[in-house]
């Protein structure tokens, strides 16, 4: 399973994200960041059925509370996935493998948790970067403890542009743990796309039901 993370700049239509689909045409999912879609999500609907990718981001419905929602778009342009912010976890299963997401302050607000038979993948759709460096080491702490307590993959990206609540500071942030708890990678103003290839372990060298289930290569850093 290919996986593409971006950080897109904020910007009114879906420029880059199509832009990504067409360079990274093999990718099986992009993840992008929390708000991205906005009143996009039909043309991003389009477009996760035009390159047959499913796409994993955040939009907003304003005349409701909360107003932010994750989205999964299949690789058939269906929404398989909306849930609001703040919400019980949800999942869905793509390649056998068991997906669900974090959007942004739920990460330290309310944590993750899925008792019914575990998941593989946690993908963390963030808004815009973080607002200091206490920030950045906290909620990658945060994604390391959830990453071993569920023995799963957590993945996470921001925008590579905006502040929280005028703050002045904004530290465009992705990454990707491994269940162990090690930091595959974690970008620090870096808001470079990277792909991450998750590919099954042999059988007979997993050693634990779900921690050693999944082998993670990482291309776009060097």
């Amino acid at each position: 399973m290919r996986i593409v993370i971006g950080q897109p700049s904020l910007e009114p239509e879906l420029i880059q994200l199509e832009k990504e689909l067409r360079e990274y045409s093999d990718a099986d999912i992009l993840l992008y960041p929390e708000g991205y879609l906005n009143q996009n999500v039909e043309e991003a609907c389009r477009l996760a059925a035009t390159y047959g990718t499913m796409i994993v981001s955040g939009h907003r419905r304003l005349n409701e509370r909360p107003k932010d929602r994750t989205i999964i778009i299949d690789q058939q342009g269906q929404i398989v996935m909306e849930k609001a912010k703040y919400t019980p976890a949800l999942v869905v299963t793509q390649q056998d493998v068991v997906i669900s997401t974090l959007l942004c302050d739920e990460i330290v607000l309310q944590g993750f948790q899925y008792d019914d038979e575990g998941v593989d993948l946690l993908l963390h759709s963030i808004g815009v970067g973080m607002f200091s460096e206490e920030q950045y080491t906290e909620w990658l702490e945060e994604a390391r403890g959830i990453a071993i307590r569920n023995q799963c993959i957590v993945m996470g990206t921001s925008h590579a542009d905006g502040s929280y609540r005028d703050s002045g500071i904004s530290i465009p942030i992705a990454y990707c743990i491994s269940p162990d708890g090690e930091i595959v990678f974690a970008s620090h103003n870096d808001t470079r796309t990277r792909v991450v290839v998750v590919e099954r372990a042999e059988e007979h060298k997993t050693t634990t039901p779900r921690k050693e289930r999944f082998l993670i290569k990482v291309t776009g850093i060097g």
